[in-house]
């Protein structure tokens, strides 16, 4: 993989799987929390995970543009690298909440989406020559905050307007 292409794709697998971690958890608890509902839970990962792939991609997009530094092949390859991780893991949430009970596919899913920031947080770490606990703790550490909010603003959703 030449330089252009793995800067490409460390930008949309770093930021696509982040984003697709953080977005969809929020997402999916704070709706449970709201609405108990297994229809609104998965309409929400599937609607977030398209709508929100491609809106991640074309920030990445503009972000790449605007370093000027970047050439067009190496802004698009980000572009669609960053879709493609987005949707892909965004999706990967769907799978527990369709075959599983949905309180038991919230547990798998908020466990899943730490093995995914905890995998890229060894992967960063490593690169980067960092301690692994002091990375994943900070990504970790973000995610569990992320769904604690979340939670708490799906009960007050549901006080609030039901």
């Amino acid at each position: 993989m030449g330089m252009g292409v793995k800067h490409s794709f460390m930008v949309g697998m770093s930021f696509g799987l982040t984003s697709a971690v953080i977005t969809t958890l929020g997402l999916m608890i704070g709706l449970h929390s709201g609405t108990h509902s297994k229809l609104a839970v998965i309409g929400g990962i599937l609607t977030i995970a398209v709508a929100d792939a491609f809106s991640d991609a074309l920030g990445i997009h503009m972000s790449e543009e605007s370093e000027g530094k970047h050439t067009a092949r190496e802004i698009w390859l980000s572009t669609i690298f960053t879709f493609l991780f987005k949707l892909v893991f965004g999706l990967s949430f769907a799978i527990p909440v369709l075959i599983l009970d949905l309180g038991t596919a919230i547990i798998i899913n908020i466990f899943w989406g730490i093995i995914l920031l905890s995998s890229l947080s060894y992967k960063l770490a490593r690169g980067q020559g960092e301690s692994f606990l002091k990375i994943a703790g900070e990504h970790v550490g973000i995610a569990i905050a992320v769904i604690i909010i979340a939670h708490l603003l799906g009960e007050a959703i549901a006080v609030t307007f039901s």
